[in-house]
């Protein structure tokens, strides 16, 4: 059995086409600096996603799974603070982001980096470069003693 997606009922189409040009004329209603207006202006810049979600019933609103995943790394933020130079700030958040997707991948990260290192150190050709992506890394099993 499908999960039930949600669509826009037919008759709200008039109610959604006829949305746009009132937001429009609210705007020279109401002070411009309010931030009744400044809403209204963030809807009508992200107009077409709008419309996309309400056309589309697959599309999720909530962003609650995504937020959850960032959330380590939005956590330690502060510290690429102390990174010490803007180069490694770089390298802190290379390292950060390819810990968060072996994570998110089930990949233990400290195995796929070592593994990765030892493939480009043997000569793995960049043609390949696919191949060492967390999500196609290969834990190996464990050795029973």
């Amino acid at each position: 059995m499908q999960p039930s997606v949600w669509r826009p009922a037919r008759n709200a189409a008039p109610i959604i086409a006829a949305l746009k040009p009132w937001l429009e004329a609210q705007l020279s209603r109401i002070p411009q600096k309010s931030q009744l207006a400044e809403d209204i202006r963030y809807t009508l810049a992200h107009w077409p996603g709008l419309i996309r979600f309400l056309d589309d019933g697959t599309l999720e609103l909530d962003t609650n799974p995504v937020e959850n995943q960032i959330r380590p790394i939005a956590l330690t933020r502060k510290n690429a603070l102390f990174a010490g130079n803007e180069v490694g700030a770089e390298n802190w958040a290379m390292l950060a982001s390819l810990v968060a997707t072996c994570k998110m991948s089930g990949v233990n990260p400290i195995d796929y980096i070592a593994a990765t290192l030892r493939a480009i150190l043997d000569g793995h050709p960049q043609s390949g470069i696919e191949d060492l992506m967390p999500w196609r890394y290969k834990q190996p099993s464990s050795l029973a003693a």
